[in-house]
């Protein structure tokens, strides 16, 4: 799909130059980026979710443990 973007022009001119000196297009490393974004959104919503959980914790009958129990001490 074709879609028209309107960039600075010093951002637009390094980007050329980036492309140029890695030997890709322009295209290429738009897409590059887009795709490092994308993931990373992605890797946030899933840290979240699980970071939720551990919150949660896990609930696996009886009665929760206090500190002291856990260790042992009385």
């Amino acid at each position: 799909m074709k879609t028209t973007i309107d960039l600075p022009d010093e951002i637009l001119r390094r980007a050329k130059v980036l492309a140029a000196q890695r030997q890709t297009t322009l295209k290429a490393l738009v897409l590059a980026g887009l795709d490092w974004v994308l993931q990373s959104e992605s890797a946030v919503g899933r840290r979240d979710e699980a970071v939720g959980r551990l919150r949660q914790g896990l609930h696996l009958g009886g009665h929760p443990l206090s500190r002291q129990d856990a260790h042992g001490r009385r």
